[in-house]
């Protein structure tokens, strides 16, 4: 007799998911994924599953495969798909401010990777705190707390140096961080880059959200994932977008945290094709050889 509870969690102790013996199509007939023995998860929902099984080719012109952690590759279609960038800015990042080596060590893949995203047609979404002065007056008592110290400062006040009201819009503190806000300005030139406000630490923690709002308006399903802190705004964010149905991927060189060891960590493993399967784990080098 089996030692394994049967109600346990199929996935318990797995280090990956196995392949599927068959093809197998999740969903409804409107919102679908359909995976395939290969390892191919296709997330486009142009192509519903055949009764014989045979997977479907790669449509170059409007596909991409990316392959990601769990021995699988992504298909996404690029007019559904945009990266989310969360948080990367003065506040978190700038050295006058505070120090974060890991968050640091995520700009240069970040830059190297946008490029090729935006010329598959990839929309490149930066989600920043960025707050108003009537958002000031509506904030949680939790929200505003966490961001105070001994009971002083918080969202508003007046930092040090040129930077600003903490976390306002439109304040040095609330710009992205050096050469990314030059990224940005350059993207939003082109009409590849968009800026998103957020007030929590989600990006997306409720319906009429601006991200949420944007990602419906524009169609999109698909969402890579990077930014700072892993295991706060990111994995916050990334989790709401999963209750919501969006397909989530998390790129793990361009996330980090300033927490102790072991909240990255958890944060990639829930979010891989193992542990509780929220979504899926992956690289800006696998991400730009196949945008390559």
């Amino acid at each position: 007799m089996s030692q394994v509870p049967i109600h346990d969690t199929p996935i318990l102790g797995m280090a990956t998911r196995p392949r599927v013996s068959k093809a197998i199509e999740y969903g409804d007939i409107a919102n679908f994924w359909v995976e395939y023995p290969s390892g191919l998860m296709d997330l486009t929902r142009s192509q519903h599953l055949t009764t014989d099984g045979v997977e479907p080719s790669l449509v170059r012109s409007t596909q991409l495969d990316i392959p990601v952690t769990g021995d699988r590759t992504l298909r996404v279609d690029k007019s559904k798909t945009a990266v989310v960038i969360i948080d990367m800015q003065n506040f978190f990042l700038h050295p006058e401010l505070r120090v974060h080596k890991t968050g640091l060590a995520c700009v240069d893949p970040l830059l190297k990777v946008i490029g090729p995203l935006r010329k598959q047609g990839v929309k490149i979404l930066w989600v920043n705190w960025g707050l108003t002065d009537q958002e000031l007056k509506t904030l949680p008592p939790a929200v505003v707390r966490g961001f105070m110290k001994g009971g002083l400062g918080g969202f508003g006040t007046e930092m040090p140096g040129n930077f600003g009201r903490l976390l306002m819009r439109d304040a040095r503190n609330a710009e992205l961080y050096g050469p990314l806000q030059e990224e940005y300005l350059k993207g939003a030139k082109e009409g590849t880059d968009v800026w998103i406000h957020k007030n929590r630490m989600s990006g997306i923690w409720g319906h009429q959200t601006a991200l949420d709002l944007y990602l419906k308006e524009n169609g999109i399903t698909t969402l890579f994932f990077g930014g700072v802190n892993a295991d706060q705004c990111v994995s916050g964010t990334f989790v709401d977008a999963y209750f919501q149905g969006y397909d989530c991927v998390m790129v793990e060189d361009i996330t980090a945290t300033t927490s102790p060891a072991g909240g990255l960590e958890n944060v990639l493993y829930n979010a891989a094709n193992r542990g509780q399967s929220q979504g899926f784990v992956t690289n800006t080098s696998n991400i730009i050889n196949a945008s390559s």
